[in-house]
């Protein structure tokens, strides 16, 4: 079995804190060195908008000032792992939420606004700003995960009930998001029986060959948890591939790299660092580091 050995982990650590942007290089040290999450959010403040929001490139391929959805939901994902999400920070995220809502309730991943910053062609030429479940389902999911509650939640929740039940296929993006949501809105047994039947939906978004390369999502991505909602759509056969490509995946230098186009070097650079962590805390919560790996997770 591959194993994150101590060697590669300092190794990563050089690459966290050569490449990476400083959020992600606290992130390294809050998860395998002890390191306290102050300095995280401290980090995390500094993208922080008046309204409420997150933007200013917190999401790499999003380079704007201005606050963003798609941003926002990576701002709750930082914080979940943290813990309990600040009054302060919970407050403006509902307020912003709510101002920037479509009448259905839910929100799209980005606003008109991306069209007229520096930002990925996919988001800069999008041309749909309706309300969908990528990212709406992620923000009400970890919503409820920590008992945030502005108005905007309860719409939400409404809107993902509403498109969930209504889904026949889906994208992998959106299957993480629905997932966040199902695996955390109190309503346990509508949650496990929608699970159960748009499961075939989702298995069928994600590559289980780990030989397949290029940029496909892969079990992991989904179920990044032993005790998540989607590790059971995938044998231990499967898990336990998909852990060793990871790791045959890891680059010389340390990192992680991105299996999609780059648009931009910074961006490039950015995706790697949080990937890098992400990565890490993923072999780690599936027992892949070495017993004489000297490290104290944390969280």
């Amino acid at each position: 079995m591959s194993m994150v050995t101590p060697e590669a982990l300092r190794s990563a650590e050089h690459f966290v804190s050569r490449d990476a942007r400083l959020i992600d290089r606290h992130r390294f040290a809050y998860h395998f060195r002890a390191g306290s999450g102050e300095p995280i959010r401290a980090a995390l403040d500094s993208y922080r908008n008046v309204d409420g929001g997150f933007g200013n490139g917190l999401e790499p391929d999003l380079r704007g000032h201005g606050s963003q959805p798609a941003a926002v939901a990576l701002a709750l994902r930082y914080l979940d792992e943290l813990g309990p999400v600040p009054a302060g920070i919970a407050d403006g995220i509902g307020r912003y939420l709510t101002g920037v809502a479509r009448d259905s309730g839910g929100v799209p991943p980005v606003l008109p606004t991306a069209r007229h910053t520096e930002a990925a062609p996919w988001w800069r030429e999008r041309s749909d700003f309706d309300a969908a479940l990528n990212p709406t389902a992620t923000l009400a999911g970890l919503m409820h995960r920590h008992r945030i509650c502005p108005g905007w939640r309860d719409r939400a929740t409404a809107f993902c009930w509403s498109r969930i039940g209504a889904l026949r296929w889906t994208t992998p993006e959106e299957a993480i998001a629905v997932c966040t949501f199902l695996e955390n809105v109190p309503d346990r047994r509508r949650a496990q029986e929608e699970f159960d039947r748009i499961s075939p939906a989702i298995r069928a978004v994600i590559e289980t060959d780990p030989r397949v390369q290029g940029h496909v999502h892969r079990p992991l991505d989904l179920a990044r948890r032993p005790d998540h909602i989607a590790r059971r759509l995938f044998s231990d056969d499967e898990i336990a591939a998909d852990l060793d490509g990871l790791l045959q995946r890891w680059s010389e230098d340390g990192g992680w790299d991105i299996t999609w186009h780059s648009w931009a070097p910074s961006a490039r650079n950015e995706w790697r660092g949080l990937l890098t962590v992400r990565n890490l805390t993923i072999l780690c919560d599936y027992g892949r580091l070495a017993s004489d790996v000297p490290t104290v997770r944390s969280g």
